[in-house]
Order: structure tokens, then sequence, then C-alpha cells
């Protein structure tokens, strides 16, 4: 896509769209742009409408914002119109921004217009569509320079695209190796060094618990670790731990899930988000060093999986009790950041994942459950989220849910066995191999990171967290 400033449509042809705050209903002043005139009774701004009008060899689609909007509705708005009228996109597209659009209005248009490319059909045969292809010119007619932050909105939008795929395409596609060389690929273009632990590597860093999990699968789990630091030189720069769960696939272990295994590609949607935030971070070339880890592997079936009842040693050199082996996710966290807390200690320290269902049950698909001790840190993070239309909510950590996590045989237990408070004993047994940090935060994302909207028939990728982990990053 091309981006291109313009200061008027003399010698435009081709698709204009036109953001326009509401106004009374009973208004009789129309409402007008470039010599293109609707009454008022027929369109008037209301909030999710739209209204298509020609002109010689111009389309015009009015776009309704309702009297005030938020950044995720905006974007959600310009995602609805290139989705659904992309047949009227053609080659040129221009964009009017109103004068009282901010700059913040201005990226969630542009991106959530960009987000309109991308096709779920990845596997359908398809003629060529310049829209969908990208191959388009995008002009913007404004008063006012808005070039960086149109430069900023492309580039969230294309790291959001690349986590789409990488969540919606099916796990015969995505394996763990699969993920490790997305990372290398894109670290070789971005400009962020990233090194990858296979299986006998892992054994011989003793990360017991990422190895067990991944035991059942032909394919060999991979430990993604991923490095970036501006290309300035810049004294005293703070440094920021990720960790994402990279779950190809989730049967459930030998104790097999009984339903919604079709949707369990999705179990490493966590760490699509990581990998997409690392594209985002290094692309917006933001001055902070992040250190983030991976742990890929698929959960299978076979007579070399891992047993419930098993005690295998972690990074940490702690035993784990194994009580469920459906609770893998927080297994591979475990050795991820037990990792990133002995190898790089990061002064700040967010993981994140696909974790629990007593998330989803809790919060519903509105909001992440957010863990964490340090309030600094949950109120930025939150702040974050509010700004951009990701959304936490804080759930407690108290320490009268640790005896959910105690064992008998071994030093703490992988599942507490009960129907109750699941998604707080899954993060206070993340909690236990912090080793007391003082910025560490848990994202359950569950009900946010795969589901049903407008967009496609049937469940897919919303991107949660690459945008959320970023704009927090940046705001540090």
């Amino acid at each position: 896509m091309k981006i291109k400033t313009i200061n008027s449509l003399e010698i435009f042809s081709g698709t204009v769209l036109v953001p326009v705050f509401e106004t009374t209903a009973q208004n009789l002043i129309p409402i007008e742009f470039d010599g293109v005139a609707i009454a008022s009774k027929v369109f008037y701004g209301k909030k999710d409408t739209h209204y298509l009008a020609e002109k010689k060899d111009t389309t015009y689609i009015f776009i309704g914002l309702g009297k005030s909007i938020d950044y995720k509705s905006l974007k959600t708005i310009f995602r609805r119109i290139a989705t659904k009228e992309k047949d009227t996109f053609g080659q040129n597209v221009s964009l009017f921004l109103p004068e009282v659009f901010t700059e913040e209005q201005v990226e969630a248009a542009v991106s959530g217009l960009y987000l309109g490319t991308y096709n779920l059909g990845h596997y359908k045969k398809q003629e060529f569509h310049p829209f969908l292809n990208a191959e388009f010119e995008l002009q913007i007619l404004s008063d006012k320079n808005f070039s960086e932050t149109i430069n900023k909105a492309i580039k969230i939008a294309k790291a959001q695209l690349e986590t789409f795929t990488l969540v919606d395409l099916p796990p015969n596609a995505v394996t763990p190796k699969y993920l490790a060389n997305w990372a290398q690929e894109k670290g070789n273009q971005y400009g962020f060094e990233v090194k990858v632990l296979g299986l006998e590597a892992a054994k011989k860093e003793n990360l017991g618990a990422f190895v067990a999990v991944g035991k059942g699968s032909d394919n060999e789990a991979q430990f993604v670790i991923m490095n970036y630091s501006p290309k300035e030189t810049i004294p005293n720069l703070k440094h920021v731990g990720l960790v994402g769960k990279g779950i190809t696939f989730d049967t459930g272990g030998l104790n097999i899930k009984t339903a919604g295994m079709v949707h369990m590609k999705c179990d490493m949607a966590g760490g699509a988000a990581v990998f997409g935030a690392m594209q985002l971070i290094a692309d917006l070339q933001l001055p902070i060093k992040v250190t983030a880890i991976v742990p890929c592997a698929e959960n299978s079936v076979d007579s070399k999986s891992f047993l419930p009842s098993d005690v295998i040693y972690s990074y940490s050199g702690n035993s784990i009790e194994i009580i469920d082996t459906d609770a893998e996710g927080r297994l591979v966290l475990a050795d991820g950041l037990s990792y990133l807390i002995k190898n790089y200690n990061p002064e700040y320290i967010v993981d994140i994942a696909t974790l629990t269902g007593s998330s989803v049950a809790t919060l519903g698909y509105e909001a992440g459950a957010l863990f964490t001790n340090n309030e600094l840190i949950s109120k930025k993070i939150q702040e974050a989220g509010d700004s951009i239309g990701e959304q936490l909510w804080p759930l407690p950590l108290w320490d009268s849910y640790k005896k959910d996590i105690e064992s008998d045989i071994a030093d703490v237990k992988n599942f507490s066995g009960k129907p109750v408070a699941g998604a707080i004993s899954a993060a206070k047994f993340l909690e236990f191999f912090t080793q007391e940090h003082p910025a560490w935060v848990h994202l359950d994302i569950a009900g946010v990171a795969f589901g049903d909207d407008e967009f496609a028939k049937s469940k897919h990728a919303t991107a949660y967290g690459v945008h959320l982990l970023t704009k927090f990053i940046e705001n540090l």
C-alpha cells in the first residue's frame, strides 16, 4: 500500500471515504462534501451507519461515527467498511480526515482500514483483488500533516495482520518449527536477534517442564528467544521481558479434551501476540530494550506423552507434580519465566497466554484477566489497554490461594483439581516461578484472543495483545 497526501479531489477517481460525526436528524441542512449532498433525514452520521453516493467516476462512502467515538469503535468501523464494501474499492482510495480528528483517531481509522484487507480464506482459490492484496494507493485528504501517525498506524496493522495469520492458519501448517522460522525471518527483516533452542538444546539447558509438554508430538518443540535494542545508542534503557504461550495445538494430552478441541490451534495466541509485538516494537524503533521468550510445543497424545501423576523438574530446579496434562500452558510458561529471569533479569515482565477457561467464565469475551501484585504496573497496563480498546480487569493473587498448588510429593502441583478459581490458581502457579519479581504481570487472554464477530462465519484471531503490549512498553 502506497500513501500520498493530497489537498483536493479535482483529478481523483476511485473511492472516497468521508467520516461524519452525528448531526441532529431533524436538521434541514444536508451533509455536503465535494459537491455531493445528502439529506440529513437519509443520513446524519449515526454510529455504525454508512451511505454510498456516486459522482462521475468516484464513489463516496459517508461513514457515521456517532456524536463521539472511542478508539476501538472507530477502528472497527473502518475495518467493517473496508471488508463489506471491498467491491467498491479499487487501486485508488482516498480518506478524508476532518479537522477535528486527533492523532489517535487518525491512527485508529487508518489501521482499521488496513485490517480490512485481511482475508481468512488462506486456502481458497482466489482471484487477484487490488485492495485485498494491499496493492492500492491510499490518498490522504487533510489540511494537517498526519504522515508520522499514518505510518505508525500501518505498522500497527501490519503486525496485527501477521498475528491474524499465525493464529488462523491450521496446526499442520503452524508447527513449533514454523513459529521458530517466522521469528528468525522477522528478526532479520525488522532488526531483532533470535535464538532458538531445539529439543536437544532444551534438554541440555534443563528446560524440563517445557520438554515434558512436547514429548508426545512428532513436531519438535522450539524454545524461541528474541532480543531487541534500538539502533541508536540510548543510555539507561529500560528493560522489559515478555513471555508468550506457544502451544501450537492442544489435545489436552492424556487428560484429553472432551469439548472445543477444534479451536485449539489458537492456544498459541499468547505467543503470537508476543511475536507480533516484537515485530511492531522493532518496526517503531521504540527506545527500550526487550527480551521475549515464546516456548513453542504441541501437546499431543502418544505413548511418549507425559502422564498424570508424573513428577518432572523445571528449569528453576523445582519439582512439579502433574495433576492434569491439560494444564500444560503454565508448564512451558514456568520454564520461560525462569529462563528469562535467570539469564536476562528484566525490570518488567509480562507473560500472556490463553491459559484458562476460568478467565472466560469470569470475564466473558470483553476483557483479559490481569494478575500482578504491583499496583502501579497494573494501572499502567490497564490504561494502555483502555486507550486502544484491549481491556483488562484485575483478579486477586492472595496467598490464601497458595494452598491450591501445594503438593505432598513435589514442590508444587500444576492443577488444583477444583472446579473453582482456576484462573487464580494458574496465576499462583506461575508466580511460584517468578522469584518474587517486583514488576511481574500475568495476562490470561483465553476469552479475547479468538472469537466470533462480524468479520467471519467461524471463530478467528483478534490479535489481542499485540498493540496492548506495544502501547504499554511505549508508555514506559
